[in-house]
């Protein structure tokens, strides 16, 4: 016999919000069916309209707040950054560390079944606005104008966006002028549904210790119109602008990026500092956006190490080395492996800038080299992890388990992933004793943590 739902599409309803999703929806529940709803906070009583039904949850639309919680903020300059990607920014700063803390002590008790782990108070910013030193804006048409921003959420109807308050000034600088100049040379914006047009996007990197700035434009065409001209306009706006340049994406995609890249002006890379070592930036470099909350996080991985100078470190998903480099200061020797051959360029390039010669870098899976690297006599006394938000393979768990380093340092971006890893490795001889969670991307749903496993 089917279930009767208690709630109807199109009901409208009064709710008490209990908790928060892991992508920041409100959660109502009705006779223990629950209802998700965008905007709704924890103990805010509210009236609802019910406008999805499933048989074990339902999707609600916010229409009036009776009680609000103390947490609640009005929306700064809302319709300049509406569709940032910000979907905490109703929260208040102090609200906010709260669920992020809170997601990771739920998540590791209900997926982890970790009941006695410490979990430290979150580590959040002094200042959390204008932290991302990267930007990578679609652009349109509308009205004769090239306009630039962020999609509408589940849409591709793209919001002009003067400014995003989590992006770096010079970023927002940089996304605008380059707008204002293409459309004064009357370069056409890409167009997803026909295929044609120009300009598919504008990338801004920043290195905020050094004052350098990049700009990358992303175009279906090999052939760019009026590009002296549109480097020269560049120069001039911009002054703190160090490198120029274009790639091309003639595909029908979703990604950014093509494949060709090439330097239009000035350097290939440009320069920034993660504490005290310093990185190469190219235009496809994968580099942290927040280096401010990064050094913050690698500092914990370093303490949580306890390197003497006597230990081998490995480093699995080390990218362009940045945990690898700074392991380096303190370790005899760092092993960092990645799937990504640029990436490995870059952190042998990285090594070299900083004159760090205690490291080697291998391309390839890292359930693959590590096994290798350990038949070849270079076991890890501490092994440190730092995996997409899939988390780590299951082949590298068992590595580690097979291989038994002394410590595991865990850097996570995905609570869920890391419970779930955290668990069988605890099942394989490991306990995990403390984890720091740190907010790498205030006003999102995101949260970072770094976690200290020993042998059992």
């Amino acid at each position: 016999m089917s279930r009767t739902l208690p709630v109807s599409k199109n009901d409208y309803i009064d709710v008490v919000f209990e908790d928060l999703t892991h992508d920041g929806a409100g959660v109502a529940k009705v006779d223990g069916y629950p209802l998700f709803v965008e905007g709704g906070l924890p103990g805010e009583q509210a009236k609802i309209k019910v406008i999805k039904v499933n048989k074990s949850y339902g999707i609600g639309r916010l229409i009036e707040i009776y009680q609000k919680s103390p947490y609640r903020v009005d929306i700064p300059s809302s319709e300049k950054n509406k569709y940032g990607g910000c979907q905490l920014e109703h929260i208040s700063y102090e609200g906010q560390l709260k669920y992020k803390e809170n997601q990771v002590r739920q998540v590791l008790t209900r997926i982890g079944k970790l009941e006695n782990v410490t979990v430290h108070q979150i580590i959040g910013m002094d200042d959390p606005w204008y932290y991302r030193n990267k930007a990578q804006v679609p652009i349109g048409e509308k009205d004769g104008k090239l306009i630039a921003g962020f999609f509408k959420p589940r849409s591709h109807e793209i919001v002009d966006t003067e400014e995003s308050l989590i992006q770096l000034p010079e970023v927002n600088e940089a996304v605008q002028a380059v707008k204002e100049i293409c459309t004064e040379l009357e370069i056409s914006a890409y167009d997803e549904e026909s295929h044609k047009g120009v300009l598919r996007h504008i990338m801004a990197r920043y290195g905020k210790r050094t004052g350098e700035l990049m700009v990358v434009l992303i175009t279906r065409t090999a052939d760019f119109p009026d590009q002296k001209e549109l480097v020269e306009k560049i120069v001039e706006r911009l002054p703190k602008v160090k490198s120029i340049v274009h790639n091309v994406n003639s595909k029908r995609t979703n990604v950014i990026l093509g494949e060709k890249t090439k330097v239009l002006w000035g350097n290939e890379v440009i320069y920034d500092y993660i504490g005290d070592v310093k990185f190469a930036i190219s235009a496809l470099s994968f580099y942290q956006v927040n280096p401010v909350q990064t050094k913050v996080l690698y500092d914990k991985a370093l303490e949580y190490a306890e390197l003497t100078g006597e230990e081998r470190v490995i480093d699995a998903y080390c990218g362009i080395g940045t945990i690898s480099l700074f392991l380096a200061q303190k370790a005899k020797k760092v092993f960092g492996v990645e799937i990504v051959p640029e990436a490995i360029e870059d952190a042998r390039r990285n090594a070299e800038l900083n004159g760090i010669a205690n490291v080697e870098f291998a391309v390839g899976e890292a359930e693959a080299v590590i096994p290798r690297w350990y038949k070849e006599g270079n076991a890890a006394d501490v092994l440190v992890v730092d995996p997409p938000r899939k988390g780590c393979d299951e082949a590298l768990l068992k590595t580690i388990m097979d291989m038994k380093p002394k410590k595991v340092v865990y850097v996570s971006c995905n609570p869920a992933t890391l419970a779930r890893d955290l668990r069988i490795l605890e099942d394989g001889g490991y306990t995990t004793l403390e984890v720091q969670p740190v907010d790498m991307f205030p006003h999102t749903t995101h949260v970072e943590c770094c976690v200290l496993l020993v042998k059992k």
